[in-house]
């Protein structure tokens, strides 16, 4: 045991359907404080571009906003956003056109936008804000992000020049694209858009082809859809005068990548900026262990995802990273066990998956203790 009460620095992603990041956080401090009274456990709950990035970034300090938008499929939503202490704001793909939106998935996937991306950009612009995070995680969307450059004022028309709702099935009568309309106001805005994908916008390793799937995109429709983006990329490039589908990052969620590249987007991989934005490298100073976890840690793990991420950081400061995670995938220990100083799951036993969510919190202070017992005791 250090001479001195021991640093702890816990930094989890959230169990997603059980705990937040912070409350995952609270539960394993728990676990250390009972069997390290003294320990000085500073919190840095993480994410990584996907759901709970909002939660993340605003655990240090900024406001939570609500703005009424059109989630996925058009219907209106109240959905969060943050702003932060510097004036920049926060915007979560999955909280204005996510996955787990009943609403957006009960409509068919060609029907959706992202035109609720768009607005809730043009009213914080309202708000005087200027620099913008988008986390791009659990999108419902295959639009190519046509919908968030409508809703910020760019014109889609077909040949006889009527207007077309930016879902892609109009996009497939789609002849004409006007960005003169588009608010004047993005020329002196900047954009960072927080992803771990490196997918351009179409082909075999495009957004339809890749993610459309689990969106609900027919096998039999990948080719007509792609080639429908790829027609919308075309004339969007040109209106603008920009290029970006063939850019790392335009396919991320179903292409709004692409739109973001076409705003002049930096791309960076969303744990670095939350781990940047909660000021992981700081609490790692002087520490003695991290603690990290996720709802369930596989190979993916390794590719960006949040747990890894603060793994990098803590053995960049010397500082060894323990993985707390709801399940471990055994056929991904040896990998892991690459980078982490152990790899633990909370489950003393056979459990349910209903039990595992239900008694998250206190299985994972139990666990967390014994770890802590077993790492700093006599």
């Amino acid at each position: 045991m250090p001479s001195s009460a021991p640093i702890v620095v816990i930094a989890p992603d959230s169990f997603k359907g059980s705990l937040s990041a912070g409350a995952v956080a609270q539960a394993i401090a728990e676990g250390v404080r009972r069997a390290l009274p003294a320990a000085q456990v500073r919190l840095c709950p993480m994410a990584d571009g996907g759901e709970g990035t909002l939660d993340a970034m605003l655990a240090r300090g900024g406001e939570r906003r609500v703005l009424r938008v059109r989630g996925g499929a058009a219907a209106e939503r109240d959905a969060a956003v943050g702003v932060l202490p510097d004036g920049s704001a926060v915007i979560e793909t999955a909280e204005i056109v996510g996955i787990t939106d009943p609403v957006a998935m009960s409509t068919g996937v060609e029907a959706r936008s992202t035109r609720g991306m768009g607005e809730a950009i043009r009213l914080l612009l309202d708000a005087g804000v200027r620099r913008f995070f988008v986390a791009l995680g659990g999108s419902s969307t295959n639009d190519g992000g046509a919908g968030m450059l409508a809703g910020l004022g760019l014109a889609l028309s077909d040949a006889e020049g009527n207007p077309l709702e930016p879902t892609p099935e109009a996009l497939g009568r789609l002849a004409r694209v006007d960005a003169s309309g588009l608010d004047a106001r993005l020329a002196q805005a900047s954009f960072v858009a927080m992803s771990d994908v490196d997918n351009p916008l179409t082909g075999e390793h495009g957004a339809t082809a890749v993610f459309g799937p689990q969106k609900g995109v027919a096998a039999e429709r990948i080719d007509a859809l792609d080639a429908v983006l790829g027609r919308f990329a075309e004339l969007a490039e040109a209106a603008l005068g920009r290029a970006g589908r063939a850019l790392p990052g335009a396919g991320a969620a179903g292409g709004l990548g692409f739109a973001l590249h076409l705003l002049g987007a930096r791309f960076e991989p969303g744990a670095e900026v939350v781990a940047s934005q909660v000021g992981l490298d700081a609490a790692l100073h002087g520490a003695d262990w991290l603690i990290t976890g996720e709802g369930r840690s596989d190979a993916q793990t390794l590719h960006g995802k949040a747990p890894f991420i603060a793994c990098r950081h803590a053995r960049a400061s010397g500082v060894p990273a323990t993985l707390l995670s709801g399940g471990v995938d055994p056929n991904a220990l040896a990998r892991l066990g690459e980078h982490f100083s152990g790899c633990f799951s909370p489950a003393p036993g056979p459990i349910t998956l209903d039990a595992a969510i239900r008694d998250a919190a206190r299985l994972l202070a139990n666990e967390a203790e014994q770890l802590a017992r077993l790492k700093f005791g006599d």
